[in-house]
């Protein structure tokens, strides 16, 4: 009988007050239990870092319940079956999960799909091919549908939801403007995805940049970061303009909904009266077509992407608090086992 792995866990040690610190995670090991009939062993070999883990943090009403304290951080993963009671599963199996930040986890086999290596890198399943890529494609075709000749502007431009969002508009005729953190950045998005136009956030002038990028308005804007970008977007809107919502990182660290320049939702309320403006976070699950459509698109070379793997389970905190930050250049992926 082989004896039991030992796992390596990073949990909610404490709810951050504002900016979460290294203090907030801690590092456990444990040896994994037997599996029970029907269960399997996963070996975690890459955990997805992602913004929205930061409300995941918070014991506070929203669309998904908190990490306890003391419990796992979640986290999208792609993993190994290490070892298999269940007969849809078996050793060397490659899955998509949702193990969470530990190296080895047990699982049912409820939710776990199956993925090829062969067809595509397996890191593509928690960026370009999975969560991120998804967001972007039904955003885009439910709520943003650009139209040839319009206006897109997408927030977090270099990030792995925001780079798509890009590409696909562009595919779709629009002109793209980007906005990213960083001269870096910014040319990749020029140089490498197409972009019309990348305009970097930190610029003094940034609000009047952004303003001579969008000489007939913004049509199409897709959210993810709030605060001062939010600002100078705002005005340059038109009317019945669109708008993704799916994320405001800006914000994430605040303790209070009010910003500190003071109460925005009656201008925002008025704006959405008089403009006639749709602005949504999700829609219904077309995951079989996204799939097909960016399989495609990546094999004609139309959707590219890019990663940025760290190495090592016990460099997630650190690398998310960098990701809060936007110290990340593309998906942020943890390499936790070979």
């Amino acid at each position: 009988m082989a004896s039991q792995p030992v796992t390596t866990r990073i949990v909610l040690a404490s709810r951050p007050s504002g900016k979460p610190v290294a203090a907030n995670f801690q590092l456990e090991r444990e040896t994994v239990r037997d599996l029970a009939q029907g269960e399997v062993l996963l070996q975690t070999l890459y955990l997805s870092l992602d913004p929205y883990m930061r409300g995941r943090m918070d014991d506070a009403k929203s669309y998904a319940e908190p990490v306890e304290i003391g419990g796992v951080m979640e986290g999208g993963t792609v993993s190994r079956v290490a070892r298999s009671r269940n007969t849809a599963f078996k050793a060397g199996d490659i899955v998509l999960s949702h193990s969470g930040w530990q190296s080895y986890a047990i699982s049912d086999g409820a939710g776990l799909q199956k993925l090829d290596p062969e067809t595509a890198p397996m890191t593509t399943a928690l960026g370009i091919l999975g969560m991120p890529g998804f967001t972007a494609y039904a955003g885009l075709r439910n709520i943003g549908k650009p139209k040839a000749g319009e206006t897109l502007v997408v927030a977090a431009a270099s990030g792995a939801v925001g780079s798509a969002v890009g590409q696909m508009a562009k595919i779709c005729g629009a002109r793209v403007v980007g906005i990213a953190g960083g001269s870096k950045k910014c040319d990749h998005l020029r140089q490498e995805l197409g972009f019309d136009v990348a305009i970097d956030h930190h610029s003094s002038d940034f609000p009047a940049q952004l303003a001579a990028a969008c000489p007939n308005g913004i049509d199409v804007y897709f959210e993810n970061v709030g605060g001062h970008v939010w600002s100078a977007v705002f005005p340059l809107l038109n009317d019945f303009a669109r708008i993704p919502v799916y994320g405001l990182i800006a914000h994430y660290n605040e303790e209070s909904s009010v910003s500190s320049r003071g109460d925005q939702l009656p201008a925002v309320m008025r704006a959405i009266l008089r403009k006639s403006l749709t602005i949504q976070r999700e829609f219904a699950d077309q995951r079989p077509d996204f799939s097909h459509q960016a399989e495609a698109w990546i094999s004609q070379g139309r959707l590219k992407y890019k990663e940025d793997i760290v190495d090592g389970l016990e460099n997630a905190p650190e690398a998310f608090l960098g990701l809060l930050e936007g110290k990340n250049f593309g998906k942020l992926i943890v390499r936790v086992a070979p």
